[in-house]
Formats: C-alpha cells, sequence, structure tokens
C-alpha cells in the first residue's frame, strides 16, 4: 500500500512493439521517478490474453534497457526487478469485486445483456443524436431474476453502479481542474464474462494495491479517470494524483501512428539511431526545456517539471529526430565510435592503422553506421563519378589548377598547408576558388570533413590518382 516515496509506473499491454508514444509515457515517468528521488516499476498489463504475447513483453523490455529507462521495483527480486503482471494477479481483483457485490446496497451487478442488444441500442442513441451509454436495462434485476438468468447457463459480466446526479472531480498536473458529472457516465463493464478483469477496473486496482503516486499517462486516458475514480472511491482505496499529457500528432495532424510515421524502437535501434538521440527528442515532445544543449538522461530528469508540460498536441518532426541524433553521433567516443560502426566497418575494410582517425575525420559528417560505409567508398575506393554540376566547377577551375596541385603533391606529400601555397601563389587562387575544386576533386561532394585529414587518410598516391583524373576529364 502507499508509501510517502514518490511512486510511477508505466504499463504497457504486450500486444505488439513499442511505438514512440508509450516509449515517451515510459520516459516521462523514469525522468519524474528520478527527478523525486521516486521509484518506477514496470506492469505488464496482460489480461488480453488472445493479444498478449511473451515474445513482446520481452522485446519491450528490451527496448527500454536500450533506451537507459530501468525499473526499480517489481516481483521479481535481482538488481532490476520485475516486471508485474496482470495475469498473475487475478485473486487480487477477485477479493474486490466480493466487496463490490457485498452489503445492502452493491456498488456493482451482474449484466447480461449480449453484444450484439448492446451494439442495437448504441446505433439508436447514435440516430437520436444521444451519446452511446448502457442504458441501464439489468441494473434493477431482482435476486430471483439473477438466479434464474445464472441458472440458464447465462455468464453475465459484471457492470459498476454509477451513481445518479454527482460530480467527480480532480486537479491534472497537466492539465489544471477538471470535473466530469456522473449521469454523462453509462455504468461500465469492470467483469468480463470469462471472469477477468478488463483495462478500467485491474488498472485502477494495481494502481492503488502498489502505492502508484503519481499516474502518468496520454490524454486519451483523461475519460477513464473519473471512472476509476469512482472504483477506487467505492473501495476505500487511496487516490494517486493523475496527469494527462498531449498526445503526439503526426504531419497530417492526426494522432501519431505507422501510417503518418511513427516507427517502433527496434526499428530505430536496427537503422542505427542512438538511445540518447531518441530520449533527447522525446523528452522534449510536449515538454518545454529552456536548455537547448544535448543532455543526458540525469540532466533531463533534473530539469523536467509538470508546470512545463504543453496543453496542446505535439508534433512529431524527423527533421528535429536527426537533429538529436546529430549531436548524439558527436557526442561519442572513438571506443563508442567503434562499437557502434564495428558491423559496417567489418564491410569497408578500413586499414587498422587508419580506423582512428578514418572515425573521427568523418564523424561530423553522418547519421548512420551505413554513412561511414559510404565515406570509406570515397576515400579508399576507385575512381569517382562525378554530376554535371562538379565536371562544370572543374572546367572553371581549369587544367592548370590540378597541374599546379599534383605536382605540390608530388613535390611534399601530403603537406596541405604546401598545397594550398602553391595554389594561392602559383595561380592567385583563395577562398571558394581553392577549397570547392579541391574537395570535389577528393570526394566527388559540395560538404564534408576538413580536407587535412582526408589527405591524410587517402595518402599522396591515392591523392595524385584523383588529381589526375580530373585532369583525364578536362
Amino acid at each position: 500500500m502507499p508509501s510517502a516515496t514518490a511512486k510511477f509506473r508505466f504499463c504497457p499491454s504486450p500486444t505488439g512493439l513499442i511505438h514512440f508514444g508509450n516509449v515517451r509515457t515510459a520516459l516521462f515517468n523514469a525522468l519524474l521517478a528520478h527527478k523525486m528521488q521516486g521509484i518506477l516499476l514496470l506492469r505488464i498489463e496482460d489480461t488480453d490474453k488472445e493479444r498478449s504475447k511473451d515474445e513482446y513483453t520481452q522485446a519491450l523490455m528490451s527496448d527500454l534497457r536500450w533506451l537507459g529507462l530501468h525499473w526499480n521495483e517489481g516481483a521479481e527480486a535481482g538488481g532490476e526487478q520485475g516486471p508485474y503482471w496482470q495475469s498473475q494477479r487475478q485473486a487480487i481483483y477477485d477479493g474486490y469485486y466480493q466487496q463490490l457485490t457485498e452489503g445492502k446496497t452493491p456498488r456493482a451487478y451482474p449484466c447480461f445483456c449480449t453484444e450484439e442488444q448492446l451494439e442495437a441500442v448504441r446505433k439508436l442513441q447514435r440516430t437520436q443524436g444521444k451519446p452511446p451509454r448502457y442504458p441501464g436495462t439489468c441494473r434493477h434485476l431482482s435476486a430471483e431474476e439473477i438466479a434464474s438468468k445464472i441458472a440458464q447457463g447465462l455468464k453475465p459480466t459484471l457492470r459498476f453502479r454509477i451513481p445518479d446526479a454527482e460530480a467527480v472531480e480532480f486537479t491534472d498536473l497537466a492539465k489544471g481542474p477538471q470535473r466530469f458529472l456522473t449521469d454523462d457516465i453509462g455504468d461500465f463493464i469492470v467483469r468480463r464474462g470469462d471472469g477477468t478483469a478488463p483495462f478500467m477496473y485491474c488498472n485502477a486496482i494495481d494502481d492503488a494495491c502498489m502505492g502508484v503516486t503519481h499516474v502518468v499517462r496520454g490524454e486519451d486516458h483523461l475519460t477513464n479517470t473519473p471512472r476509476q475514480i469512482l472504483i477506487l472511491k467505492a473501495l476505500n482505496l487511496p487516490l494517486p494524483e493523475y496527469c494527462h499529457i498531449s498526445l503526439i500528432m503526426g504531419a497530417d495532424h492526426t494522432p501519431l501512428s505507422k501510417r503518418n510515421g511513427s516507427q517502433n524502437i527496434q526499428t530505430l535501434r536496427e537503422q542505427g539511431y542512438l538511445p540518447a538521440a531518441i530520449v533527447n527528442y522525446l523528452a522534449r515532445l510536449g515538454h518545454y526545456y529552456g536548455d537547448d544543449r544535448f543532455l543526458s538522461l540525469k540532466e533531463l530528469a533534473e530539469l523536467f517539471d509538470f508546470k512545463n508540460l504543453n496543453r496542446s498536441a505535439a508534433h512529431f518532426d524527423q527533421q528535429q529526430l536527426l537533429h538529436w541524433q546529430k549531436e548524439a553521433v558527436m557526442s561519442l567516443s572513438l571506443d563508442e565510435l567503434k562499437i557502434w560502426t564495428r558491423t559496417e566497418m567489418a564491410v569497408a575494410k578500413i586499414p587498422e592503422d587508419q580506423l582512428g582517425l578514418f572515425l573521427k575525420t568523418i564523424q561530423p559528417n553522418v547519421l548512420f553506421p551505413k554513412d561511414y560505409n559510404d565515406w570509406a567508398l570515397i576515400i579508399y575506393g576507385s575512381a569517382l563519378d562525378f554530376e554535371a554540376e562538379t565536371l562544370s566547377i572543374f572546367q572553371k577551375a581549369g587544367a592548370q589548377f590540378f597541374t599546379t596541385a599534383l605536382e605540390a603533391v608530388k613535390e611534399q606529400g601530403i603537406n596541405y598547408l604546401h598545397l594550398q601555397d602553391r595554389i594561392k601563389t602559383g595561380l592567385g587562387v583563395n577562398g571558394k576558388a581553392l577549397f570547392q575544386p579541391l574537395r570535389l576533386a577528393l570526394t566527388g561532394l559540395m560538404h564534408g570533413p576538413h580536407i587535412e585529414p582526408l589527405l591524410q587518410l587517402m595518402g599522396p598516391e591515392k591523392v595524385q590518382q584523383r588529381f589526375s583524373e580530373i585532369l583525364k576529364l578536362l
């Protein structure tokens, strides 16, 4: 039951790979738990037996660990505890069902309505311009009527009895004061016909029993909150504080999904995204940081604040994600670069004595490990292919430019200062007119790493070969 320690939770359903939306929820909870020196628990909500798969549970735990989001409470002992499994907690739910159905005025009642009957009612309500709501068909069945239906072999659900003419009020930590009228909420199911607990019920029971002090989740759950508050009050269980964060929208202004840009973390990981890039991006998606620096998880947690949560929807921006990927790549040490690019470097066959220089030289110009392989082909490969625009720049520079460059390398090898000086003094060329033809001749690209380390990586023979190829073209 609750303690004085702040306690947060992440409670995914293992029905698929985790995407940006639920990862951001996990991240916000982890940052707040760290900031408040509290606890983060992981709870697997696997009561949907048909759709829940253990492979998804293992994948989501792997993704959380990769992102650096570690939970520190759960059902198992060890350095990383947990998670809790709702499928193992049915006895707890059954105990509270008994409390709801006991006494002179039980707070829950059996419902024998079939899904076909309920859908017909909802259809009629919609045609009449009314919100679809359970009409209370079974609310007033007598004990004899209930016994008779059960004797016929009917398996009822259990519905929570909503009190009449009341209001449910609470202050949301992101959205401020909230007020819901009970007359607008229909009696809802808290136990399925097979005896299992649906989300609305077991989610609230678990939060109370596990001592969760803060429920931080998406605003699509906001209308669930008054129902869960009513359940907890009926059972005299403690209420957490609620915080409903804005949803993430795609470029088309609809909730982010696979259709409009969302990707699962496993795919991003395979593409070469760094965990720190994803964390830095998502931490700012729906939360304002006055600090635009690339931050560690600890720094992101220290600067996180409920009052900086945005009330309006957040919008996914691929370019912003790539920006943080760039920042994350630039933060890597040489040893980290070697690990990150291990597979690509095995393909590229970089000379071992040049690997360190190669990785650090190219670092400002890559986003993903595969980019290193592309640069290896440019530096160590054979002749380059030039576009028409590049050829026109070579023609403007003239054959004498590359003849002078070739002579400079033959004289003093890959001495960059000598190469510059020979062209400047011999031809009176400097600035863009000097550096652009050189870079294009060496790499075939308008932009890239500094020329001096490129010369060192290529060596005098390769550099002479590149200049000679330009002269042949001219």
